[in-house]
This record gives C-alpha cells, sequence and structure tokens, in this order.
C-alpha cells in the first residue's frame, strides 16, 4: 500500500486518484530501493567524472575507458534481504542480476567478485545462511562462465539476521558496441526476450526498502525471484549479437521493479513515453492481471528498443537461442505511461511524475553520545596464543572453502586467484586490471567518517601492492533503517568520508547501490554501517604482479607505512570482547606518497612478494606470508613508543610489507615514506621478536591456525 503521503502527492500531480495498478507502479518505483529518496542528496556530493569515465551513474552500468577501443563496464548491487528469506535463490539470482546490468550496455562479463558479511558461524542459522548464499553464488556464476575472482567474507554478529549479499560485475565491450538505457525515437518498438513471466519476484523493490521479520521466512518468500543460469548464458549470448548486428538502440535489464521499472525508465531517460500492451508478454501461470505482469521480477529478461523493420530479426535471434521474445510495446511521443490489457487501459501515467517524481530528502541525523575509549587491556602473557586466536579467527582466516567452491578460471583471463591482495585479469596484450572490493564495518561503526575513508584506502592498497592505480569506484552503501537519526548520521558521515577518499586519490565513483533498512527485527539491532566498495584498478603489465608470499630465502622484509596505537575495531579487540573501545585507525595525510611509491616499486621489478596490511594487523599479514617458507622478524623499532600487542595487531592504514634482494635500491625508491627493515626470509619457522618478546611459530601451527574455517566447514 503507498505511503499516505505520498498518495496525497500522486493524485493531486495526476488530478485524479490512482488505480490499483497504478498504485503497484508507484509503490515500486517510489520506493528507496528504486528511487534513493533518502539518499540522492548526499550521493551528489560523489565526484563521478574523470578522464577515463564515458558513462556515469544512471544507467545499468558504468562505461570506463581502457584503451586501445576497449571499455570496461563495472556495476555492483545488492541482494540482501532476498538472500535472507531464500539464501540460495536469493544470492543466485543476486549474480544474475549484476549480470545482465553488464550486458544490458553491450559488454561481456568478464569477472565477479562477491563482499559477503554474515552473523557468526556458531549460530546454526547463520552457518545454514551462509552454506547456502555460497552455493547460490558458485551455482550460478559458474554456469554462466562467469570468474569469481575476489571477495571478502566478514563475520559479525550485527549480521544475524540479516546477512549482506554484494555482488560486482566488470565487462568488456568494444567502445562502438556500447548501448544505453535512453529510448531514441518514438515510433520504435519494444521487444522483450528471455524467460517467461511469472509471479516470482512480485514486489521485490518495495520488499527491499523495508525491515526484515521474524516471520520473513513464510510471508515474504513470494518477494524472491528464481534465477536460471542456463537461460542466463543464452540471454547474453542473444543480447550480445543483437546488439553486435546493430538492431538495439536501447537496452534494460528487467530487475528492480520488473518490467514496470525498465520500460518507463528507459522512455523516460529518453524524454519519451511509452505504451505497453501488457497481453503480448508471454507469461508462465495462468490468470495473471497487469499488475503483476507490470512490477513481477521475474529472472532472465531483457528489453530492447528495436525499429521497427528489425523487430522480425531480433525475435528470429531470440529463437536462434531457445528465449521466448515478442513484441510488447512501442515508444510515443506523449511522456505518459500507458499499459493496455486485453484493450482496455489500465494505466496511465505522467512518466515523468512515476520515474522522476519522488520526493528526495535529507532526513534528521544526530551524533551519538561521544564513545568511551576505554582502559587499555593487559599485553597478553602468552602472545604467541594471541597471535593464533587472530590468526584462526574466522575474519582473518583463509577463505579457501569459499572461493574453491567458484570457477576462477574461466575465459582464461585470471592471472591471480582468489586469496591474493588482488585479483589481476589480463584485457589486451599484457595490459590488465587488478581488482579488490570490501570494508571493515567495525572500523566504520566506530568513525562513520574515517572508516568509510580507509575502506577506499584499503583498497586501493590491495591494487598498489601488485602495481596498479584505480581508476573507478562503485560502492555498496548497506546501513540500517535511515529514518532514525543516529543510522542517518552514520550513512551521511560514511559518504562524505568515501567522497574524500575517492577525490584524494583522484578516483571516481562511477556507479553502485543504496540498501537501507538492514535491520532484523528478530535481533533488534541494524547490521553495523557497511560502506563496500568494488575498486578497479589498471596495470600496464601483468607479468610484473609480484606474489602474496615469500618465494624466496635470504631476501630482506621491509615495512612501508607507519604504525600507530590504533586497535580500535580490531579483530584482536573483537576476539578480547573490546571491539567498541580503542582508538579507530585514521587516515594518514601522506597516504597517496605511499601508494605511489608502491606502485613505482612493483613496476621497478625489484619485489618478489608484496602483501598490504589490514585486517589482524602486522602479525596476520606475515603469517599469510608463510606459506612455504618462514621468516626471523624483529619488530622492536616499529612505533617506540607502542606496546606488543599494539605494534602486532594494529590496524593502521596504508601500510604494506615488501620483499626484495635489493634492499638498498628499495629503499631508495621509499625514501619519501615511512619504512623500515624487519627481517628476513628463511627456513620453516616464523620468529618475532619485539624488545624482550619472543614468538615462534612453525609454518604448521600457521597454516592450521589459518584453516581453521575450512576445517569447520568439513566437520
Amino acid at each position: 500500500m503507498l505511503p499516505e503521503n505520498d498518495f496525497k502527492i500522486i493524485t493531486e500531480k495526476m488530478g485524479r486518484e490512482p488505480n490499483l495498478v497504478e498504485q503497484g507502479c508507484f509503490l515500486n518505483l517510489w520506493s528507496e530501493h528504486c528511487s534513493y529518496r533518502s539518499s540522492a542528496p548526499l550521493l551528489k556530493t560523489f565526484t563521478t567524472t574523470g578522464d577515463k569515465v564515458i558513462i556515469g551513474p544512471g544507467d545499468d552500468a558504468a562505461i570506463v575507458n581502457f584503451g586501445n577501443g576497449w571499455v570496461l563496464a563495472i556495476g555492483m548491487e545488492s541482494h540482501n534481504h532476498p538472500s535472507y528469506v531464500d539464501p540460495y535463490n536469493g544470492s543466485a539470482t543476486g549474480v544474475g542480476g549484476i549480470v545482465r546490468d553488464i550486458i544490458s550496455m553491450g559488454a561481456r562479463p568478464i569477472a565477479l567478485m562477491d563482499p559477503l558479511y554474515f552473523g557468526p558461524l556458531n549460530n546454526p542459522k547463520n552457518l545454514y545462511l551462509f552454506e547456502h548464499i555460497i552455493e547460490g553464488i558458485a551455482g550460478y556464476g559458474n554456469c554462466i562462465g562467469v570468474p569469481v575472482v575476489r571477495g571478502e567474507a566478514f563475520f559479525d554478529k550485527s549480521y544475524s539476521g540479516n546477512p549482506l549479499v554484494n555482488v560486482v560485475a566488470v565487462g568488456l565491450a568494444r567502445e562502438e558496441n556500447v548501448v544505453t538505457a535512453c529510448a531514441q525515437k518514438a515510433g520504435n518498438k519494444l521487444v522483450l526476450i528471455g524467460s517467461t513471466t511469472g509471479r516470482d519476484g512480485l514486489g521485490g523493490a518495495s520488499f527491499a526498502s523495508r525491515d526484515l521479520s521474524e516471520d520473513s521466512e513464510a510471508e515474504d518468500r513470494p518477494s524472491i525471484q528464481i534465477g536460471d543460469p542456463f537461460t542466463e548464458k543464452l540471454l547474453i549470448e542473444a543480447t550480445l549479437e543483437a546488439i553486435g548486428k546493430g538492431y538495439v538502440k536501447s537496452c534494460r535489464d528487467l530487475g528492480a521493479a520488473g518490467l514496470a521499472g525498465a520500460s518507463s525508465e528507459m522512455a523516460s531517460k529518453g524524454n519519451l513515453g511509452m505504451r505497453i500492451i501488457a497481453d503480448n508478454v508471454i507469461l508462465r501461470e495462468t490468470g495473471m492481471v497487469p499488475y503483476e505482469i507490470l512490477i513481477a521480477e521475474s529472472q532472465e529478461r531483457m528489453l530492447f528498443e528495436v525499429e521497427p523493420e528489425n523487430v522480425d530479426a531480433v525475435l528470429d535471434i531470440a529463437t536462434k537461442f531457445d528465449l521466448n521474445g515478442s513484441m510488447i510495446g512501442e515508444l510515443t511521443q506523449k511522456l505518459n505511461y500507458t499499459v493496455v490489457f486485453k484493450g482496455e487501459i489500465v494505466a496511465d501515467i505522467p512518466i515523468k511524475l512515476l520515474t522522476e517524481g519522488a520526493p528526495t530528502f535529507e532526513r534528521p541525523s544526530m551524533a551519538p553520545a561521544p564513545r568511551e575509549i576505554g582502559e587499555k587491556p593487559d599485553v597478553p602473557t602468552d602472545l604467541k596464543k594471541a597471535v593464533l586466536d587472530v590468526l584462526s579467527s574466522h575474519n582473518v582466516a583463509s577463505k579457501r572453502w569459499i572461493y574453491r567452491q567458484y570457477d576462477h578460471e574461466v575465459q582464461v583471463r585470471t592471472v591471480r586467484k582468489p586469496g591474493d591482495d588482488a585479483g589481476i585479469l589480463r584485457i589486451d596484450g599484457n595490459e590488465g586490471i587488478a581488482l579488490s572490493c570490501g570494508c571493515n564495518p567495525r572500523h566504520t561503526l566506530l568513525d562513520p567518517y574515517s572508516g568509510a575513508k580507509g575502506t577506499v584506502i584499503e583498497n586501493a592498497m590491495n591494487i598498489a601492492v601488485k602495481g596498479a592505480r584505480g581508476i573507478a569506484i562503485v560502492d555498496c552503501l548497506n546501513f540500517g533503517n535511515p529514518e532514525r537519526p543516529d543510522i542517518y548520521w552514520q550513512f551521511k558521515h560514511a559518504i562524505r568520508g568515501l567522497g574524500d577518499a575517492a577525490r584524494d586519490l583522484t578516483i571516481p565513483v562511477v556507479g553502485g547501490n543504496v540498501s537501507l533498512y538492514n535491520e532484523s527485527g528478530e535481533f533488534k539491532t541494524a547490521i553495523a554501517p557497511t560502506p563496500s566498495i568494488g575498486l578497479v584498478g589498471y596495470i600496464e603489465d601483468v607479468s610484473m604482479a609480484p606474489s602474496g608470499i615469500f618465494t624466496k630465502e635470504c631476501e630482506t622484509i621491509i615495512l612501508v607505512g607507519a604504525t600507530s596505537e590504533e586497535l580500535g575495531g580490531s579483530e584482536y579487540y573483537n576476539i578480547i570482547g573490546k571491539a567498541k573501545e580503542g582508538k579507530a585507525p585514521q587516515v594518514p595525510e601522506n597516504v597517496t606518497k605511499i601508494i605511489d611509491a608502491l606502485i613505482s616499486l612493483v613496476k621497478s621489478r625489484k619485489l618478489s612478494a608484496s602483501h598490504d596490511i589490514s585486517l589482524g594487523g602486522i602479525a596476520a599479514a606475515i603469517c599469510e606470508m608463510c606459506e612455504t617458507y618462514g621468516a626471523d622478524i624483529n619488530l622492536t623499532n616499529v612505533g617506540d613508543t607502542l606496546r606488543a600487542d599494539e605494534i602486532l595487531f594494529s590496524e593502521s592504514y596504508a601500510r604494506a610489507l615488501v620483499v626484495t634482494s635489493e634492499p638498498d635500491a628499495v629503499k631508495e625508491l621509499l625514501k619519501d615514506v615511512p619504512h623500515a627493515i624487519i627481517g628476513t626470509v628463511g627456513g620453516n619457522v616464523l620468529s618475532i621478536r619485539i624488545g624482550d618478546s619472543k614468538i615462534q611459530l612453525t609454518t604448521e601451527e600457521i597454516k592450521e591456525a589459518r584453516e581453521s574455517l575450512m576445517t569447520l566447514m568439513m566437520e
């Protein structure tokens, strides 16, 4: 049912009360999910243009210039609420939806990333959601032949009852083949191809714009779409063939708000109207009424604008790929969205009112009471145990159980597989892209501005240690109920932090998604603020990217960046029950110099290995590099005033470990940024000295701790 105020606005603008079909269109297109009512004014603060940006926010996906006539299509979406109600289908259709956003631009999807956020796995429901969400992503992505090359899995109790499933997709196209969702000409026909239309996904957009209740699994199951990856694969090929032959003048994926959303937005972007013949939509269920036909979110469907003389050719392509296809309407000069069913007009709405008329606003926001830093806990008497506890926590442990279920080598572009700081794909010759994703929600919870700023920095560091520089950011802003002033305050300041960091690094924010109302009635809590991003970077030669592990004995290990007393929000503090205490990490002023220096180092080819330092601090980063060899490390002089636990576990931003056989040359390249030689690679034991304290771990002990997630899932 339409909110009372919306109903009044619509009635006033239309000069009459909207009928039930029209109310269904407004309910979905004016939802928070589709119209960004609480976020549009804030999102306008992002810098969205740049030298490489061809198409920015507002289309199904962004288009960024790669070079040599190639362009990248980049998009990011969430499928959070559906993945709680039906984890397999919710996550699978999340993959399917973002992939269709890519192909609707005329690009072939070449990579996926999946930042995921779950409640602790000692809860049986969370474990069930975790298993089936991973299964859904793998089942869909593997079947359509798109590799998952990078991801994140973060565990926190705030996600119990409301897991987050975010998906990034990247596509590749020739620039001349790019199409948009902007309708071109009155009189052109609308052709719908793909699956039939059923009742699945009814009201999915409005469903995504409200809190989850304890009874969600039963009452909301009709709002969940059911995916068919084999049809999606056929739709990919059919769409790209139709676009390649020049038949498609504009294109739109049928996602949120179904046919009503895709068709009205396409026409409105071209300042045209549209007449839909609902009888022509091929249905899979009998007795469907116009309301259902228009807003159902059945998957694997694509809408084309086609010149009248090419309609039959497009329908022939649909038949060739064993897809349904029908001409369902035409573009009009009159700026109305008109729907005809059985010869009667069942909806007639001013199209700009439907697509652009939803009121947007900044909501009231209120900062929380000042947070108490709290007394520092005692330094652990057993530092080795503390290191192993951090290393075996599910946030730090290897995610091999997850990514081994994904096909990450299909299409044979993958140079670096999941498990490294960044995924790397070859695009043209040796030129390629590096991909990173995710965020640290605990940092953002303590300080939304700095935590969101750190999100951009950490992802930029992930690709910098492989020699890549960021060229585009997409985001998925996952927050609780924006009607709560404290939540809106988090949201507002996180957006400001993301925007400022992106500007500092000169990386445009080219698109994304906002997912609000991520709260669970069952657990009576909002999620931690989760401004997850996907970052795409350019790498001029994929062969120069260093390994993420020690590869040769006797090489020198150098710490880049400064370590500060910043344990707030750290994995170490979370383990000892101090997650909301301590100083949150702040982005250093010299961050751009550090990133520039790392990229120059990689280009010099003087590094055999490099690794960003983030979750779990220096201790975790060093252990993660000890896959083949151990190392002798001395951290005594890393921060003269810091305690041993602060040195080991601080999650200060903009730090990395680099490994080289030419330390003098590397130190010269690092002369403008903080750095220190901290050790040497060798043997099968990791020895760490901090003053009078000494920690010794065998590579077997490290491996066992890092495999905690795999061990749990194999029990």
